[in-house]
C-alpha cells in the first residue's frame, strides 16, 4: 500500500516534492508542487481504510496566499484521519476563478496519491463554495475516478448562472442608485469601481427609498434577509431587519464579486460572459423569495415599484461576448448527468451561494434522468458555509452509508442532528440545525442554452436599443 523509501525519494526529485513526513499520530504527510505551480497536500493515516477524500477549496482572492488544502476545517480533518480516511487536495495553479486549473490539478492529486500512497479502493470528492462547483465538475468530467461526491455550499447552479445572478444585482443597483456611474461589466479599474459602489451603498442605506432599492437589487438574486450565523431568522414581516441583512450581504460579500472580482474573471474569459438582454426583472421579482419584503419596503418609502421595474427594462441591457460565454460554460456548467451518488449540503441563509442554487442542480439532474443519485440536505442557519464539523461529519457519514449499502438512509433532519450532537460540543459550535426545507426556483438557471447563435442575436438586439 505504501511505497518504499527509495521510491519516495525518487519521486521527490522527479516531482519537486519533499520527502514524506511522519507525525506522532500515525499520519504521513506528503507535500509538493506540480509543474503548473499548484501545490498539493496529502495526509495518509497508518490505519488507512482504502478511501481517499479529495477536497476542493473555494475562491481565493488574487494576491492572497494560496496554499494547498485537503480539508475545510481541522476538526473534520482530525475526525476523518482518526477513522482511517486519507485526505488530499491542491491549491490550484492560480487564485481567482481558477476552475480551468482546478479540475486537472485535482486529478493530478489523485495520480500523485496513487504513486506515493497507493491506489484507493474508492475516492469521495467534496468541496465548499467554488470548490463545491469544482466537486460537481470533477464527477461530471471524470466520473470513473470517483465513487461519490459531497458539494457543500457549492455554486452548483453553474458558473454562468452564478455570475449572471451577480450581474442582475449589480445592474439594478447601478441603474437605480448609482445613476450609471459604476461599471458592471468590462471593468477597467476594479478597486475604484468597488470602493465607489460601497460608498453609494452606505449612503443609500440611510434613507427609506435607498433601502427599498437595495432590497430590490438583492431580491433579483434571491439574497436572503438573514446574515448573522447563530442569530434567529428575522420574522416574516420584520422587513427592516431583513433589508439590513441584505445590505450586509452586499457590503461584505456580493459587491466584492460583482464590482471588483468580476474583472479577474473577464481577464480569464477574454471578455464579458454575462448578460441580461431579454430578462424581465418584474417576472424575476415575482419568483423571488424576497418579493413580499420588497413590495412592503417600496410602499413604506413612497416609491413606485412598477416605475423602478420599468426603469430597469428601459435601461440599456448587457449582452455576453460569445467567446467569453464559451469560456465560462466550459469552466463550468453542470449537465446533471450523475453516475455516482451525490449529496448537496447548504445553509438556508446563504447570501453568497443562495439556497435556490440547489434547485438549479436538482432540475438539471432530474432532467438527465439521474434523480435517484441525488439527495439534498439543508441547515437552518445564516452564513456562507457555516456548517459545524458535527454537521459536516453527519452528512459525510450518510454518503459513506449510501456507498456501503447501495441505498440512501439516515437523511431525516432528526437523524442528522442526532449524529452531529452525539459527537459532542467540540464538534458543534452551534446546536445542530438540520431542517426540512425546500428551496424555491433559481432565478437565473442556465444549462447551455441559448446557443452561441442566440447570444449573437441578443448582442445585436442590445446594440439597437437607444
Amino acid at each position: 500500500m505504501f511505497q518504499t523509501l527509495a521510491h519516495i525519494a525518487f519521486l521527490a526529485l522527479a516531482l519537486h516534492v519533499p520527502l514524506a513526513r511522519a507525525h506522532p499520530g500515525g499520519v504521513t504527510t506528503y507535500q509538493g508542487t506540480f509543474a503548473d505551480g499548484a501545490a498539493y497536500l496529502i495526509e495518509a493515516p497508518s490505519n488507512w481504510n482504502g478511501t481517499l477524500v479529495l477536497y476542493s477549496h473555494g475562491y481565493v482572492t488574487p494576491g492572497s496566499p494560496n496554499p494547498a488544502y485537503d480539508i475545510g476545517d481541522p476538526k473534520t480533518g482530525q475526525y476523518l484521519l482518526a477513522h482511517g480516511y486519507a485526505l488530499a487536495g491542491s491549491s490550484y495553479a492560480s487564485a481567482g476563478w481558477a476552475v480551468a486549473e482546478a479540475l486537472p490539478d485535482q486529478i493530478e492529486v489523485l495520480d500523485t496519491f496513487a504513486e506515493l500512497v497507493g491506489q484507493p479502493a474508492r475516492t469521495i470528492a467534496w468541496g465548499e463554495s467554488m470548490g463545491g462547483l469544482i466537486t460537481a465538475g470533477l464527477i461530471q468530467q471524470y466520473p470513473s475516478r470517483f465513487a461519490a461526491a459531497l458539494p457543500m455550499c457549492g455554486a452548483v447552479a453553474g458558473a454562468v448562472g452564478t455570475w449572471n445572478s451577480l450581474l442582475d444585482t449589480a445592474f439594478a443597483f447601478n441603474v437605480l442608485l448609482a445613476q450609471g456611474q459604476l461599471q458592471v461589466v468590462d471593468i477597467g479599474n476594479p478597486y475604484t469601481n468597488y470602493t465607489n459602489a460601497e460608498a453609494i451603498l452606505s449612503s443609500a442605506q440611510k434613507t427609506a427609498p435607498g433601502r427599498a432599492r437595495i432590497a430590490l437589487s438583492a431580491a433579483l438574486a434571491d439574497i436572503p434577509g438573514w446574515y448573522k450565523p447563530g442569530s434567529p431568522q428575522p420574522g416574516p414581516t420584520d422587513y427592516a431587519e431583513q433589508e439590513t441583512s441584505q445590505f450586509l450581504w452586499l457590503q461584505q460579500d456580493a459587491f466584492l464579486f460583482g464590482f471588483d472580482l468580476r474583472a479577474e474573471l473577464e481577464t480569464r474569459a477574454g471578455g464579458n460572459p454575462s448578460w441580461n438582454v431579454g430578462i424581465d426583472y418584474g417576472d424575476q421579482l415575482a419568483k423571488s423569495a424576497d418579493r413580499t419584503e420588497v413590495t412592503a419596503l417600496y410602499a413604506q418609502s413612497g416609491l413606485s415599484l412598477d416605475a423602478d421595474l420599468n426603469t430597469l427594462s428601459a435601461a440599456l441591457q448587457i449582452a455576453a461576448d460569445p467567446a467569453a460565454l464559451t469560456y465560462l460554460s466550459d469552466n463550468i456548467i453542470l449537465d446533471g448527468q450523475l453516475s455516482v451518488p451525490v449529496l448537496t449540503l447548504q445553509t438556508e441563509g446563504d447570501g453568497l451561494v443562495v439556497n435556490e442554487t440547489d434547485s438549479a442542480y436538482e432540475t438539471a439532474v432530474r432532467g438527465a434522468g439521474d434523480g435517484a443519485e441525488l439527495r439534498r440536505a439543508f441547515v437552518d442557519r445564516a452564513g456562507h458555509c457555516t456548517f459545524t464539523p458535527g454537521e459536516t461529519i453527519a452528512a459525510f457519514e450518510v454518503l459513506v452509508r449510501r456507498l456501503n449499502s447501495g441505498r440512501w438512509s439516515g437523511l431525516s433532519p432528526s437523524t442528522l442532528n442526532a449524529v452531529s450532537q452525539a459527537l459532542g460540543s467540540q464538534y458543534n459550535a452551534f446546536p445542530p440545525a438540520y431542517a426540512a426545507f425546500v428551496p424555491g426556483p433559481y432565478l437565473r438557471t442556465y444549462n447551455g442554452t441559448p446557443p452561441r447563435a442566440r447570444v449573437r442575436f441578443l448582442k445585436s438586439r442590445a446594440a439597437r436599443q437607444p
